[in-house]
């Protein structure tokens, strides 16, 4: 029990932030921890993930967006209103005899140079005098206050730009719902990882605890046989050394494991202080990787890369039609409903309300813009091309990538067969060397080569395994054929 006391120590030593964590995690809460199993982990992450939540938004913002195009080929109504206070008035000049034209009668203003009833004032109203100019015979027109308000409906009757306009937004959904799979792709991966980067480090840590174990039982039955006269005092500090050797090896797996802890809540969007466990080991996973294997079929069209491509050279061209759809002519449809009012004086009073309405249409037809439209059109297409090259060099590096993914899915399971064998193999010695050590046959030495070639076996297998996975997931990513259904929340 006193090398477990010292070792204990140590190890409390060293790794104090993390003890200090766990301690406050323990005390956060008086549940029970959580047993998640990956699919428990992936659901949780597609839930509560803020970069889910924010593509997802993404879609919804795009979707008001294509309202708002929509919503301009629909009737267009508002009221507007406006009042105006004439400060000076204009003055008007005519080059005319009112006599001749209004036949002999009074003269209203205005006049010729110095003619009859030009300056004379002779059948002229007194309203008539006090709004001519009597020194070079013009006359002012307009009232002091001006009111004008009404109703004006337009509708948009042929316009091949906005018709095109609308297609792009359904372009821009597409690319936008494409990119929130993209992000529940990734998530995917990331959780799949971290979580079995967690499985790898609990695994080893494991088999460094049960080397630990193995090497704490020797020390203590040296030191028993030592008390006894049956050992030396080099026996008890070689197994003390070698103790102690593996514990700084323990606290580098309690750190991988709070790593890979943290890492998982993190990718889940949940509380830092949650404590959960997993379920399964890595060695679980073995049952049904051949099966696996043999299930692959390298079909890499739903690649969310090549996906993105296709949608986004579509929009392109949507955007080539649109750019050609401006030269078109346009006809809109008006409609105007107002009331005006003109009086002189104060403007509180004296209204004279006469309304007017029309209805109108409005031919627009493009003629020369500069060459703006020319160059547009011309950047489109270019950049059309540009997307086509694009794709193809697209596709040649994800067909080598799946390729090299298959490939290296392969070899991880050659190497797992392989690492599998290792193990019973190494086990098989172990016990024989444990079985010769108890009865004398064998020395510390030999036991211990045993131990160590058992314990770099069994780690090389999980190692092995784990790359499996992580190469699993890669293709998996690559192919981006992940069952997102799956792990769906249920509404």
């Amino acid at each position: 029990m006193h090398h477990r006391l010292i070792a204990l120590t140590c190890s409390l030593a060293l790794s104090l932030p993390f003890v200090w964590a766990q301690t406050s995690l323990s005390d956060s809460t008086s549940k029970a921890p959580l047993n998640l199993s990956l699919d428990d982990c992936l659901r949780i992450a597609l839930s509560e993930n803020p970069s889910v939540k924010v593509a997802d938004m993404e879609v919804t913002r795009v979707d008001y967006s294509k309202t708002e195009t929509l919503s301009q080929l629909l009737p267009q109504a508002s009221f507007a209103g406006s009042y105006s206070r004439t400060i000076a008035k204009q003055v008007m000049y005519m080059n005319m005899d009112f006599d001749d034209i209004m036949g002999g009668l009074p003269s209203v203003g205005g006049g010729g140079e110095g003619g009859e009833g030009g300056n004379s004032g002779e059948g002229q109203t007194p309203q008539s005098r006090a709004g001519k100019d009597k020194s070079d015979g013009g006359f002012k027109v307009g009232l002091d206050n001006s009111y004008q308000m009404g109703f004006s409906v337009s509708l948009p009757l042929v316009a091949p730009q906005l018709w095109a306009a609308l297609k792009l937004s359904d372009q821009q959904i597409l690319e936008k719902v494409e990119q929130a799979r993209s992000s529940k792709l990734e998530l995917i991966n990331q959780v799949k990882s971290a979580y079995y980067a967690l499985l790898l480090a609990i695994d080893s840590k494991q088999v460094m605890q049960e080397s630990y174990d193995m090497a704490a039982f020797t020390h203590d039955l040296y030191k028993k046989q030592y008390e006894v006269g049956a050992a030396s005092d080099y026996d008890v500090l070689r197994t003390s050394v070698e103790m102690k050797n593996i514990e700084p090896q323990l606290m580098q797996a309690d750190v991988a494991i709070r790593q890979a802890h943290l890492q998982l809540l993190l990718l889940m969007g949940i509380d830092q202080k949650t404590d959960f466990d997993v379920k399964g080991t890595l060695s679980d996973y073995e049952e049904t990787m051949y099966a696996d294997v043999l299930d692959i079929k390298p079909d890499y069209s739903q690649n969310s890369q090549l996906v993105l491509n296709k949608i986004q050279t579509e929009m392109v061209d949507q955007s080539l039609k649109m750019e050609k759809a401006s030269l078109y002519p346009t006809l809109a449809a008006a409609f105007n409903y107002n009331w005006t009012s003109m009086s002189n004086g104060s403007p509180f009073k004296n209204f004279r309300w006469n309304p007017y309405s029309m209805v109108a249409l409005q031919l627009n037809i493009p003629i020369f813009t500069g060459f703006k439209r020319y160059a547009r059109i011309k950047a489109a297409g270019i950049q059309a091309d540009e997307m086509k090259w694009n794709r193809q060099y697209l596709e040649n590096s994800i067909a080598m990538q799946v390729d090299l993914a298959v490939e290296n899915i392969n070899v991880n399971v050659e190497q797992i067969t392989s690492c599998s064998e290792s193990v019973g193999q190494a086990k098989r010695a172990h016990d024989i060397m444990e079985q010769s050590f108890a009865i004398g046959a064998a020395s510390y030495l030999n036991l211990r080569d045993s131990e160590l070639a058992l314990t770099r076996s069994r780690l090389a297998y999980y190692q092995a395994i784990y790359n499996y996975l992580i190469a699993r997931n890669a293709l998996e990513l690559l192919l981006g054929n992940a069952p997102i259904e799956k792990y769906q929340p249920n509404d």
